[in-house]
C-alpha cells in the first residue's frame, strides 16, 4: 500500500510540474526520415547517425512544483558529435505543433553545418551563431520559421530581474545574443558571450549543446568482444538506442595496508569471504535503461577478471591445434584512412584458411526440399529473356540512355551521334560470375527468434541460417553452369581470415558441403578488407557480369581503431572501388535498422534488410536472380 501511494503521488506531482505542451508534442520517429534527408542535403556526413540523445543537466529557475517533484534539472537538448547527431526524442516546448516540428528541422540543419561552422576556442554562443548564418545561407527558405522560433524562444526566457544576482548577468548576455541573431548582428561587442555555458542557463532549445570532450574509446590494453550469444535460458536482449554521456574511470578497489586492532585468531573466519562483482555476477536488471536515464554521465570502469579472461580465451588466443589450417602465405591489402583521405599500403594481411578434417555434413530433409524449390525458381529466371539496351530501335524506351543522350546533345549540339535509346527483350548467352561473401564474426553466434505474428518455434543461431543459405545457394546455382565462389570471413588485429568454402575452379561436391558444415563463428568484422579481397578474386574473372553478394549481421569493427567512422568509411571506399572495377556489389543484412548506415555504404539500391532472418534463404536466391537478369 505504501509503495502504491508513493507511485501515485510521484505521478501526480510530476504531471503537475510539467511546463511543456503534450497536446502539441512531436516525436522524433514522426520526422526522422525527413530529418535524415535534410541533414544529408545540408552537408552532414553520410556516416553520422541521427538518433535520440539522453537528457543533460541544465540550469535556470525552477518553480516550487518542480522543486517538490525533483524535476526541471535535466532536459533533452540537441547535440552534434563526430559520428552522431543527437536529437530530443520528443519536442513539446511550444504550444503550437508546427513550431515544435520546425524546431526539429532547424536543429537537424544546424547539425549538418556544425563541422564547418564550429571553431576551436570560439565558445558555445559563437559556434551556434556561426552555424545559424551558414544554415540560412544554405537553406534560405528556413528564415521565416527561424525568426518565429527565435521570438518564441525569447518569450520563454526567464526575467533576469527575478533571478539570483549571480545569474542575472549571464541571462542578460544570452538574451542579448538571441536578440542579435534575430536582428542580424554579427559582433560580440562586450565579449560577454564567450564565457556562457548551457549548464548554467535555462535550456536554449534552438541551439546545439556542446559535445562531450572525452572520446568514447576503450582503455588501452583492454579488449572487448562482440556480444556473445545468449544461453538457452536467457531472454533476448532489449536494445536501447538512446545516446548517453559516459566517461572512463578506474575501478575503485580497496587495497590499503592492514592494521589489526583485534585478536589475530579471528582471521580464520576471513576464509568465508567471497568477492561479488556486481557488474557481472548479479541477475540482469530489467529496469537498467530507466536507471541509466537518471544519471547525467555514466562512469564506465574496466573491471572484473572473469569477463576479461573469458574474452581472451574465446577470441584472442586460439591454440594452434584447434585453429584452421592456413593455405599458403598471407597477402597484403591496403586500407582507407578517412582522415588523411588516402589508402594506407600493405595495412592488412589476408590469410586463407581451411577447416581441419571437416566431418561430412548432411543437411536435413526439409532444407533439401527448399533447395529444390529454389533451384526450379532460378531456372525459370534464367530461361526468361533479358533486356538488351542501347539499341537504335526497340520495344521500350531506355530512360537512362535517353537522359545520357540528351545531356550529350546539350553539351555538343553539333554532334551527329545516333540516338541509341531503346531496349528489346532477347534471349542471349549468359556471362555471369558470382562471389558470395559471408560474415563469420562472433556476432553470428547470436540467436534469433521468430518474429511477431510468425509461428512459434525454437531459436536459431545466425551462423546456422547463413550455413543454410550457403547450402541452398550452392545447390540451386551449381546445375546452371554459372561459375561461383563462396568465401567466409572474420578478422582479428588487421588480419583478415578468409575461409575458402568453394573456389571458382572447384566443384560443388561433398568436400565443399563439409566445409560449409564446419563453419563456426569467431573474431571480428573488418568488412572493408573482405570486400577488397573479394574484389581482387572476382576481378580476375572474364565474365561480363560479376556479382559480389555480402551476407552480414553487423557493422564493421575490429580490435584496433577499426570502429565507428573509420570502419564505415573504409568499407564505403572498398565498395566504391568494387563498382569502379566493373563489379556489382550488393549487401544482404540481418541486423537492426538503426545500427549500420547501409545506404551510405552500398547506395540506396545496393542493399536489402532481411526483416525475418528465417527468410534469408529465399531472399538470397531472389536477389541473385534479379541482379543477374538486370532488374
Amino acid at each position: 500500500m505504501e509503495e502504491w501511494v508513493g507511485q501515485q503521488w510521484h505521478r501526480l506531482i510530476t504531471r503537475a510540474a510539467q511546463t511543456d505542451h503534450p497536446a502539441a508534442a512531436v516525436g522524433l520517429e514522426e520526422v526522422q526520415r525527413t530529418l535524415g534527408l535534410l541533414f544529408r542535403a545540408g552537408g552532414g556526413p553520410g556516416a553520422a547517425k541521427l538518433g535520440a540523445g539522453t537528457a543533460q543537466a541544465v540550469g535556470g529557475p525552477r518553480g516550487w512544483l518542480q522543486r517538490v517533484a525533483g524535476s526541471g534539472r535535466q532536459a533533452h537538448l540537441a547535440q552534434r558529435e563526430p559520428e552522431r547527431m543527437n536529437l530530443p526524442p520528443r519536442i513539446a516546448v511550444f504550444s503550437e505543433r508546427h513550431l515544435n516540428r520546425a524546431l526539429y528541422l532547424w536543429l537537424a540543419s544546424m547539425g549538418a553545418v556544425w563541422d564547418e561552422a564550429a571553431q576551436a576556442g570560439a565558445g558555445w554562443v559563437a559556434d551556434n551563431r556561426a552555424a545559424e548564418r551558414r544554415v540560412l545561407q544554405r537553406f534560405p527558405g528556413l528564415a521565416p520559421s527561424w525568426q518565429q522560433l527565435l521570438r518564441a524562444q525569447l518569450a520563454l526566457r526567464p526575467d533576469p530581474a527575478r533571478l539570483p544576482a549571480a545569474e542575472q548577468a549571464s541571462e542578460r548576455a544570452l538574451q542579448a545574443a538571441l536578440a542579435a541573431s534575430l536582428a542580424g548582428e554579427e559582433t560580440d561587442a562586450a565579449g560577454a558571450w564567450r564565457a556562457l555555458t548551457p549548464d548554467r542557463l535555462a535550456p536554449v532549445w534552438v541551439w546545439l549543446s556542446p559535445a562531450s570532450t572525452q572520446a568514447a574509446t576503450d582503455t588501452p590494453g583492454r579488449e572487448l568482444a562482440e556480444t556473445p550469444a545468449p544461453r538457452e535460458e536467457e531472454t533476448p536482449t532489449v536494445h536501447d538506442d538512446t545516446r548517453r554521456r559516459a566517461r572512463r574511470t578506474d575501478e575503485a578497489t580497496q587495497r590499503g595496508g592492514l592494521m589489526m586492532f583485534f585478536r589475530a585468531e579471528s582471521i580464520l573466519s576471513w576464509g568465508e569471504y567471497v568477492k561479488v562483482h556486481r557488474a557481472t555476477d548479479d541477475d540482469p536488471d530489467a529496469q537498467a535503461a530507466r536507471v541509466a536515464d537518471d544519471f547525467d554521465t555514466l562512469s564506465l570502469a574496466q573491471g572484473g577478471e572473469r569477463l576479461a579472461s573469458r574474452v581472451r580465451f574465446d577470441l584472442d588466443l586460439p591454440s594452434a591445434a584447434a585453429d584452421d589450417l592456413p593455405l599458403g602465405p598471407g597477402q597484403t591489402l591496403p586500407e582507407w584512412d578517412w582522415r588523411q583521405r588516402r589508402l594506407l599500403p600493405e595495412h592488412c594481411v589476408v590469410q586463407t584458411l581451411a577447416p581441419r578434417d571437416p566431418a561430412p555434413w548432411s543437411p536435413p530433409t526439409a532444407l533439401r526440399a527448399t533447395a529444390r524449390r529454389v533451384r526450379r525458381h532460378l531456372e525459370r529466371w534464367q530461361a526468361a529473356p533479358g533486356w538488351r539496351r542501347g539499341l537504335p530501335e526497340g520495344e521500350a524506351l531506355d530512360l537512362d540512355a535517353w537522359v545520357q543522350h540528351r545531356s550529350d546533345h546539350r553539351a555538343s549540339p553539333t554532334g551527329t551521334a545516333e540516338a541509341r535509346v531503346f531496349a528489346r527483350r532477347e534471349r542471349s548467352e549468359r556471362s555471369l560470375a558470382t562471389l558470395l561473401l559471408a560474415d563469420l564474426s562472433q556476432s553470428t553466434d547470436a540467436h534469433v527468434w521468430p518474429a511477431a505474428g510468425q509461428p512459434a518455434g525454437p531459436s536459431q543461431r545466425v551462423i546456422d541460417l547463413i550455413r543454410e543459405a550457403l547450402y541452398v545457394f550452392g545447390q540451386a546455382l551449381a546445375p546452371s553452369g554459372d561459375p561461383f565462389e563462396m568465401l567466409g570471413f572474420s578478422s582479428v588485429r588487421r588480419q583478415l581470415r578468409v575461409h575458402e568454402l568453394k573456389a571458382f575452379g572447384q566443384p560443388w561436391d561433398a568436400q565443399a558441403l563439409a566445409r560449409v558444415g564446419a563453419l563456426r563463428p569467431g573474431y571480428y568484422t573488418r568488412m572493408g578488407a573482405a570486400v577488397r579481397w573479394a574484389t581482387r578474386r572476382l576481378g580476375e574473372r572474364p565474365e561480363h557480369q560479376r556479382l559480389l553478394l555480402l551476407l552480414t549481421d553487423g557493422k564493421p569493427n575490429d580490435l584496433d581503431h577499426y570502429e565507428g567512422r573509420h570502419g564505415v568509411e573504409d568499407t564505403r571506399e572498398a565498395v566504391q572501388a568494387a563498382r569502379a572495377a566493373g563489379l556489382t556489389p550488393f549487401c544482404i543484412s540481418m541486423e537492426d535498422d538503426t545500427v549500420t548506415p547501409l545506404a551510405y555504404l552500398f547506395g540506396n539500391q545496393g542493399y536489402c534488410r532481411v526483416r525475418q532472418p528465417q527468410q534469408l534463404v529465399h531472399r538470397l536466391a531472389q536477389i541473385h536472380a534479379q541482379l543477374a537478369s538486370g532488374h
